[in-house]
């Protein structure tokens, strides 16, 4: 759980940045699950080639074992079936070309949505939840104004499945996202930029 500024505690996903992180990223990761900052640990890295991911995620995947924290891999579905990992994000393109065979394996499907119509897309095709952003104006997206809280509202209120936000969220924020409609937040660099 994301203790927010006023201490309400929401649920909350954290996604990884290695090229965030100051200090080494697996202790970061280790700290993370060792304290129960976050629900669970989307392992996002997405300029990594999917042999390059897959030895990332066995370690990361390692580290969740040991303090029986959630991970979720990104993307590389094969690899996630390879690991034994049955969490699984996946961009709405690779949602809709999932064969039915794999889609069965995974306790937990997600899928990134920037639309109402996206997320009604995603709920047809099976998604668990849906990570819909941007938010509010975040430096990962520089220039880009954020969809705001009545984006959230509307995703939130037209499908049947969890809606997390994304996008510039903080402790001082996430409360809102909730109140909109959320389900709950996910949070990059709140988690990766913290020294240790």
């Amino acid at each position: 759980m994301y203790k927010t500024s006023s201490s309400d505690k929401i649920p909350c996903l954290c996604v990884t940045n290695r090229k965030l992180c100051q200090g080494n990223f697996y202790e970061r990761i280790w700290q993370i699950a060792q304290k129960r900052e976050a629900d669970a640990i989307l392992l996002r890295e997405k300029d990594l080639s999917q042999s390059e991911y897959e030895k990332m995620a066995e370690n990361v995947q390692r580290i969740c074992q040991e303090a029986d924290m959630t991970c979720i891999f990104h993307n590389f579905w094969e690899s996630a079936r390879k690991l034994h990992c049955q969490n699984i994000h996946l961009p709405l393109g690779i949602l809709e070309t999932l064969p039915n065979g794999v889609r069965n394996y995974f306790q937990k499907i997600g899928s990134s949505v920037h639309s109402i119509e996206q997320a009604k897309r995603a709920e047809e095709l099976g998604a668990d939840y849906v990570i819909a952003g941007h938010v509010f104006e975040t430096d990962c997206k520089k220039g880009m104004p954020g969809r705001g809280l009545e984006f959230i509202q509307e995703v939130s209120g037209g499908v049947h499945i969890p809606v997390y936000g994304i996008g510039g969220i903080c402790r001082e924020n996430a409360a809102s996202v909730v109140q909109a409609g959320a389900a709950g937040v996910c949070v990059m660099s709140g988690f990766m930029t913290i020294r240790q």
